[in-house]
């Protein structure tokens, strides 16, 4: 059955929203080891969707988000800021990056969706993510890299009217901060935003640390990248035709299978997301009828905050991320059990220890480059995002979200996303991303069917989307 099109999502009108400026944020910000790789890559575009808040209007709503957004820019000021290339002169060959936190400002876009309704962004019964998506979010931002924020804002947020809902889309650059940054800031936008329509005074729960973690002994930073100009690093992403579609996971499911796979290998110590990523390299690996002899890779984004000693605090509001990698045959991968794969996710997870961080960064900082979407393993799997991040708890006032989603950007064959179950417990959801043959063969795997879950029914959602769950 063909899928449904809908009219273009009209915009309405853009505002650039302008905090008042913030004496304890420098004017001139320079950018980590972590953040400088990003430059390349595209923005995160992550939005939440909500019933319409009952006995408010759209302006109601627009004027309350615009007023608690420029108060909650002024916390996190670095977001009003914009990028800037700074060239060695003579004839050099480096250049670096930094933020200049003048105010500029941020965008907030104002947008209807006059034939889209929540049924039809809460996708039932195995349909794939519906195309519409992408313009919850900017389209001007839908494929800009992150490097882009030298003249565009480095946040735009798009709250969209639909038929019996509304969307807020936030397109957030990636230079500036990772998914526990992004997550950082928009719970608390939603905390200014209960605290103003409550009329009460606005002090943050969760501050942002703004200082950078810079690793000693290569001078003062700036960081200067190997490049004469930004044209040899900039790589705009090919596009390719994907298959999106989000898998649940109750929280029953997921304990059979962490359960198996600590059997399998007699360890007990495997994680259930080391137990998840496992199950999805191996069916995605059967599902691309790899080679017997080629080599595959589950790739993982992981945290550094709390494993650097002494760990960074919780609130430290930049990129602090790895990629961490364990690789083996397509052979090796099938042929021995989900324990014996989960055990080598498990390896590597235990081993990102401070040494191993302050390793990579050194290695880092001997050779700086710039990632693109091009260097990834079309052999591999990637799992990003995390179930931890705290999504069904932004709560603008009006209740809890029905569902989280995300736009076009930085989509490529075998990235899988985590987000948390909306009935919490434990539950996960996955949005995976595959060639279109690939996902058709991963609908049919046994292995993974057996432990994906039915979709949350959807009146289920709506019925508690407003109530304290």
């Amino acid at each position: 059955m063909p899928s449904r099109t809908f009219p273009p999502v009209r915009i309405i009108k853009t505002y650039t929203v302008t905090p008042r400026p913030n004496p304890e944020v420098p004017r001139q910000l320079h950018l980590s080891a972590w953040d400088v790789g990003m430059l390349s890559t595209l923005y995160i575009q992550r939005g939440l969707l909500f019933t319409y808040p009952p006995d408010l209007s759209a302006q109601q709503i627009i004027e309350r988000l615009r007023s608690s957004l420029e108060e909650a820019l002024f916390h996190f000021y670095i977001l009003s800021g914009r990028l800037r290339v700074v060239s060695c002169e003579g004839g050099g060959v480096t250049c670096h990056v930094e933020v200049e936190c003048e105010g500029d400002g941020a965008e907030f876009v104002h947008a209807v969706a006059d034939e889209i309704g929540v049924t039809d962004v809460v996708t039932m019964g195995g349909q794939d993510l519906p195309k519409f998506l992408k313009e919850f979010f900017p389209l001007d931002l839908a494929h800009a890299v992150n490097f882009d924020g030298c003249t565009k804002p480095l946040l735009t947020v798009q709250f969209t009217e639909l038929i019996g809902g509304i969307f807020i889309g936030c397109t957030f650059n990636h230079v500036i901060g990772d998914g526990t940054s992004f997550w950082h800031f928009f719970d608390a936008w939603a905390e200014i935003t209960r605290c103003k329509a409550a009329r009460n005074e606005v002090i943050l729960s969760q501050p942002p640390v703004h200082d950078r973690w810079f690793i000693g002994g290569y001078g003062e930073p700036p960081i200067k990248l190997p490049y004469s100009s930004p044209a040899e690093f900039v790589v705009r992403p090919s596009t390719l035709l994907l298959r999106e579609k989000m898998f649940h996971f109750s929280s029953e499911s997921l304990a059979k299978l962490k359960e198996r796979a600590n059997q399998e290998y007699r360890k007990g110590i495997i994680s259930t997301f080391q137990a998840l990523s496992a199950l999805m390299w191996r069916s995605i690996t059967r599902a691309r009828c790899c080679p017997p002899d080629q080599k595959t890779s589950c790739q993982l984004i992981i945290q550094n905050r709390a494993r650097l000693q002494p760990p960074l605090s919780p609130n430290y509001f930049g990129n602090s991320i790895c990629l961490i990698s364990t690789s083996t045959t397509a052979r090796e991968l099938l042929d021995n059990n989900l324990g014996w794969s989960s055990w080598l996710a498990h390896q590597i997870v235990s081993n990102h220890t401070d040494s191993a961080i302050r390793d990579q960064t050194h290695k880092y900082m001997k050779d700086p480059f710039v990632y693109n979407g091009n260097m990834f393993d079309k052999h591999s799997i990637l799992m990003v995002g995390s179930p931890w991040f705290n999504m069904y708890g932004c709560d603008f006032g009006w209740g809890k979200p029905l569902a989280a989603r995300c736009s076009i950007g930085n989509k490529f064959d075998g990235k899988i996303s985590a987000y948390p179950g909306w009935e919490g417990g434990g539950s996960v959801d996955l949005e995976v991303c595959l060639l279109p043959e690939y996902m058709s063969a991963l609908e049919r795997d046994e292995e993974f069917l057996a432990v994906v879950s039915p979709p949350i029914d959807l009146e289920v959602l709506l019925g508690t989307s407003n109530k304290d769950v």
